[in-house]
């Protein structure tokens, strides 16, 4: 049964590749790269609190971050894109190591409030500092070419760059669920002061959660601005942090393919309901509401929960 469960999840994987591949002919490549970055921004936010139990209200600093460094680096410095993305990486990356050192000696409400504020702080500096264009972001830098060879100003030739980042990013988080690592955010998200009985240093695993979250939830930042050749205030305001805990809750907390899930719905939600302005916002709130109350687990984890019932 075990050995079958593990083909079925194979399968499934490969189904969801298969699909990934195929998307930009049926879709438009721009929203589906939108929905790529924002399901990696998703299941980076989902390892920190589906596995290790901590709410973050601030992971937009990483990602609007990881978006403004990146296209400064281009278009100030020179950089080819590739390295553009990893400096934005690491800034972001610097920036969960700061955050997460303070943050994590606190928990519950507290730990949420502490990562608002530091998130407040990055709006704030983006919003002050010269080289961010303010209110107005940066806008229209060139995607440029992968590796000097493949021009990205194209569509379907980004599309499959940030689609290879993307299975990437969630190959990362997929390996750290399954490792001893992941088992442990476990048996700390359960039960942490049996977990600090066994011997773990529970501060030390909340951190290095944190850091790898604030890391690819920077790397989805850079994919993004890229995507859009901009970056805006909305990519550091606290709105887009709220909007990553409501894909994860949507799509199912705690699952591997749930804030993927969650992403696609809500990105479609914003794409094809443009036309109703600020009623967004309402039917957005009204398809969480319905979702929340009709499926506690949220959506992949009910299905999971049917599907595990049914054999």
């Amino acid at each position: 049964m075990i050995a079958a469960g593990f083909n079925r999840a194979q399968w499934g994987y490969a189904v969801l590749v298969v699909v990934g591949l195929a998307a930009p002919f049926y879709v438009y490549p721009v929203f589906a790269m939108n929905v790529l970055c924002l399901a990696l921004f998703a299941s980076a936010f989902n390892l920190l609190l589906g596995y290790s139990g901590l709410l973050s209200f601030g992971h937009a600093a990483f990602l609007g971050a990881g978006g403004y460094v990146t296209l400064e680096v281009i278009r100030a410095w020179r950089l080819p894109i590739e390295l553009a993305i990893i400096v934005g990486t690491v800034v972001a990356v610097l920036l969960g190591i700061i955050f997460g050192a303070l943050a994590i000696r606190r928990s519950g409400i507290y730990f949420a409030m502490i990562t608002l504020g530091f998130a407040q702080v990055v709006y704030f500096l983006v919003l002050q500092m010269p080289w961010t264009g303010g209110e107005d972001g940066l806008q229209g830098v060139s995607r440029g070419k992968l590796l000097g060879i493949v021009n990205l100003q194209g569509n379907l030739a980004m599309y499959y760059f940030v689609y290879a980042v993307f299975l990437a990013g969630f190959w990362i988080i997929h390996r750290t669920i399954h490792s001893p690592f992941g088992h442990v955010l476990r048996a700390i998200r359960e039960n942490e002061p049996r977990a600090i009985s066994l011997g773990y240093d529970v501060d030390r695993y909340k951190l290095l959660a944190f850091v790898i979250s604030a890391g690819l939830s920077g790397l989805a930042g850079s994919m993004k601005a890229l995507v859009v050749q901009s970056a805006n205030l909305s990519d550091v305001h606290w709105h887009r942090s709220g909007a990553v805990v409501l894909m994860t809750l949507l799509g199912g907390m705690g699952t591997t393919l749930g804030p993927s899930v969650g992403a696609l719905i809500v990105a479609a939600l914003e794409n094809y309901l443009a036309s109703y302005g600020s009623w967004i916002a309402v039917i957005t709130g009204g398809v969480f509401i319905a979702c929340v109350l009709a499926f506690r687990r949220g959506i992949v984890g009910e299905i999971r929960a049917l599907v595990k019932r049914s054999f």
